[in-house]
């Protein structure tokens, strides 16, 4: 007995690599230009760059995945359509059913990585890109430029003219405490100060002078701390049940949880369409692989892309029933009523 399911598997997984990998890295290319304009806002190191690009890669793999297992099922079976390897596997006794086993039970598969990806994977990963950049933000707000006028650190406006080592020379720093009153302090040297979570600017050697409407004060200073006194943002994680629990109350969130459920189908959803079209007699029929994996891709992605939008879960159970019994009724008329 032939082992269809084995030899299908088999060239089915070569088929995959070979569209997979293409896509991916250009996929890859698409996120690292995007995390790279973040360094007009922010500086990050090359590792940095490598650690935003790990957080991306659920998003790839969830988008590139469904349409890898299009095209590669519909060349693998249309290859062995040309090949007339399908001819002599129904010629053994095999039927179109059985044939497609294999598929399907990749399918299932697929869907079910699809959806550990979006459900479990994709929502850890948003939260440490998140949070990541969030923290490089916040120390970019503590990234004082030489020579740059505005900076703030907490609720100072600091001016420094020069930096070396790690050392500040020539600083100025201005605060208005209220309308009548103001502060103004000089030194000639400084250095930021991290410790515990809080960060301070320490002045060395400098006066400070506080005026108002109607007096003025100076004093004079070996050393003087100001620290910064804005508010953190600490980024708060929530676990899976917790974050997607909001679709209760989310719309849009709903819609998006009804987008993943749909994509993450489309390669079960997929194996009837394809099959349809791919499972051909070579002397009679012709090689349309390009046409059915464009189309059956627009219309999977059209639909998700509707149930984004304006579906419900009630929406969602028609359309996943109408586009499977689509394919099985578009196989059975064409395929399997004749193999």
């Amino acid at each position: 007995m032939v082992n269809a399911r084995g030899y299908i598997s088999s060239n089915f997984t070569k088929a995959f690599l070979t569209i997979f990998l293409p896509f991916f890295l250009i996929i890859s290319l698409v996120y690292l230009v995007k995390i790279s304009s973040l360094t007009a806002k922010i500086q990050i190191s090359f590792t940095e760059l490598l650690t935003l690009y790990s957080y991306s890669i659920p998003d790839i793999v969830f988008y590139t995945l469904p349409l890898s297992f299009i095209a590669a099922l519909a060349n693998i079976l249309i290859k062995l359509s040309t090949d007339n390897e399908l001819i002599a596997l129904y010629a053994l006794g095999l039927k179109a059913n059985k044939v497609l086993r294999g598929p399907l039970l990749l399918a299932i598969l697929f869907s079910i990585l699809l959806a550990s990806i979006s459900f479990l994977g994709m929502p850890l990963s948003k939260q440490f890109y998140k949070s990541f950049k969030e923290s490089k933000k916040a120390e970019a707000k503590l990234n004082i430029v030489p020579g740059k006028l505005g900076q703030k650190f907490g609720d100072y406006y600091i001016y420094v003219k020069e930096k070396k080592n790690d050392k500040f020379h020539d600083l100025v720093i201005y605060n208005r405490t209220n309308k009548n009153e103001e502060q103004f302090f000089s030194s000639q040297k400084g250095k930021l100060n991290k410790n515990n979570g809080t960060t301070s600017l320490e002045l060395i050697d400098g006066y400070g002078y506080t005026y108002s409407d109607v007096k003025l004060q100076q004093a004079k200073y070996k050393t003087l701390e100001v620290y910064d006194s804005s508010k953190k943002k600490d980024f708060l994680f929530e676990d899976i049940i917790a974050y997607w629990s909001k679709a209760k109350t989310d719309e849009r969130m709903m819609h998006r949880v009804l987008f993943f459920i749909f994509v993450s189908l489309i390669p079960l959803l997929s194996v009837y369409l394809v099959a349809s079209f791919t499972m051909i007699n070579p002397r009679y029929q012709a090689n349309r692989s390009f046409i059915v994996i464009f189309l059956t891709t627009l219309l999977l992605y059209m639909i998700a892309s509707s149930l984004e939008k304006w579906g419900n879960f009630f929406s969602l159970a028609i359309a996943i029933l109408t586009t499977f019994i689509l394919g099985r009724w578009l196989f059975q008329k064409r395929v399997a009523r004749y193999f």
